[in-house]
């Protein structure tokens, strides 16, 4: 069945949220408190590998960089479509909105915790990848990985940030299902090349999002998605970058 790779990324997201809201009730507050700095590590440490795994490669034995005209080209015109437009300001509209109709008016973390999450699950490569191989052949496993690890990190962050965690299956469903469901459109597009341009700019991504958990409101993420999709786009110049 096409798409059961996101149903099951979204079931798996929303029974990681319930558990850690469940645990979060239990919790005492300096615990809480730890868990969070934990989510923001792992979360770096989860940016700072896929970054990596793409900036250096050997050669001869010796440690070089790959793409880094690439990378500065795409975060620098991605930050500037970014804040014309101002996505930033638009998910913490969606956020604060979903804040009032859940009835988490007083929820101060909701907001944050929502975007945090959001941008975590739906920026990496593995969700992009995984939802064209389930639109194409039905091949779900991929997602099934994603779908784990998704599930075990929104465990920890709604434990420690509470409930606006969960309502990140909200974006993941909407783009990974709309992904699957152009997957025959989108295909042709997804070469090689632009597969890991994409893993490279969404790993320093999710690094940051990894910073603001940290240090909360220190770079708006969201201002800096278009660096995604023009990472893709530099793949198909005729001269490498």
């Amino acid at each position: 069945m096409h798409g059961m790779g996101t149903i099951l990324n979204v079931v798996l997201i929303i029974c990681g949220s319930l558990l850690g809201l469940f645990i979060r009730h239990r919790m005492k507050e300096n615990l809480k408190e730890t868990l969070m700095m934990v989510c923001g590590i792992i979360i770096l440490l989860l940016g700072m590998s896929g970054t990596m795994q793409y900036m250096l490669v050997i050669v001869s034995d010796s440690l070089h960089t790959t793409g880094p005209m690439m990378m500065i080209i795409s975060m620098v015109l991605g930050a500037i479509i970014g804040e014309l437009i101002d996505f930033d300001r638009r998910i913490t509209a969606i956020g604060e909105w979903l804040k009032l109709k859940t009835g988490n008016s007083r929820d101060p973390q909701f907001t944050n915790a929502f975007i945090t999450a959001s941008m975590t699950f739906t920026v990496g490569a593995m969700g992009v990848i995984g939802s064209i191989q389930d639109g194409l052949t039905g091949d779900y496993s991929t997602m099934v990985v994603k779908s784990i690890l998704d599930g075990i990190i929104v465990m920890v962050m709604a434990s420690s940030m509470g409930k606006g965690a969960l309502f990140s299956f909200l974006p993941v469903g909407i783009t990974q299902g709309m992904i699957t469901g152009l997957a025959h459109l989108a295909a042709p597009l997804m070469t090689p090349e632009a597969i890991d341009n994409l893993s490279y700019v969404g790993s320093i991504l999710i690094f940051c999002v990894g910073i603001n958990v940290l240090w909360p409101n220190k770079i708006r993420v969201a201002n800096l998605l278009p660096a995604i999709f023009i990472a893709m786009l530099l793949t198909f110049l005729p001269i490498t970058l």
